[in-house]
């Protein structure tokens, strides 16, 4: 007698918690690289999302997005994050010049009631693949930077979330009157992540 077997793409908590940390990660390291933040020779292309993607091999920041990556997690799969933010400073005056906002809603009664969500990887990767070009394509637009910079990560969580010694207060390093540029959305139909960079424009630039 002839069977079928049925499957369906079954979204779990868990499961969508690693895929937007997954994707903080390797969007951090497609900024990083395209903004030209560290050399590019220190990148190594790999296939992800279907796309050709780069990674750093310069161990202190691969260190340093691996622990990020695995708090984020942690967080998200306890529903306690509402926003990752990707920060570019002047590594001389500490003045930021760009900010790169991941927003995130969580849905309350995956959290609360451990029911799961439909939804197929591949529709999940498409649109990560969307904000992952708009990411490569953002340097025809974004101000070219003519000094050195340095960039650091700021999280936004509920207030009763315990913080690991290794994170610690701090102010939301805004940019004063700010460009933004809304990018793509994706959904795992648990965590909804919105995508916005905002960055400085020089005064002559208004004009």
């Amino acid at each position: 007698m002839a069977s079928r077997t049925a499957s369906k793409d079954v979204i779990t908590l868990k499961g969508s918690a690693a895929i937007v940390s997954e994707f903080f990660g390797y969007a951090a390291n497609s900024i990083l690289y395209n903004r030209g933040i560290y050399p590019e020779e220190s990148f190594v292309k790999v296939k992800k999302y279907g796309l050709p993607m780069l990674l750093t091999q310069n161990e202190e920041v691969k260190s340093y997005i691996a622990s990020i990556t695995s708090q984020l997690s942690e967080w998200l799969d306890a529903g306690k994050l509402q926003r990752i933010v990707l920060v570019i400073m002047s590594k001389a005056t500490s003045e930021v010049l760009e900010r790169w906002n991941f927003s995130i809603e969580t849905d309350a009664e995956v959290v609360e009631k451990g029911v799961i969500r439909e939804k197929s990887d591949k529709e999940i990767m498409r649109e990560i693949q969307a904000i992952m070009r708009q990411i490569a394509s953002s340097i025809t637009y974004l101000p070219c930077f003519d000094e050195q910079c340095v960039f650091d990560v700021l999280a936004y969580t509920d207030t009763d979330v315990a913080v690991p010694f290794t994170w610690i207060e701090s102010d939301a390093k805004l940019i004063k009157n700010p460009q933004m540029v809304k990018l793509h959305s994706f959904d795992t139909k648990i965590h909804k992540v919105d995508t916005m960079v905002s960055y400085k424009v020089d005064e002559w630039d208004e004009e």
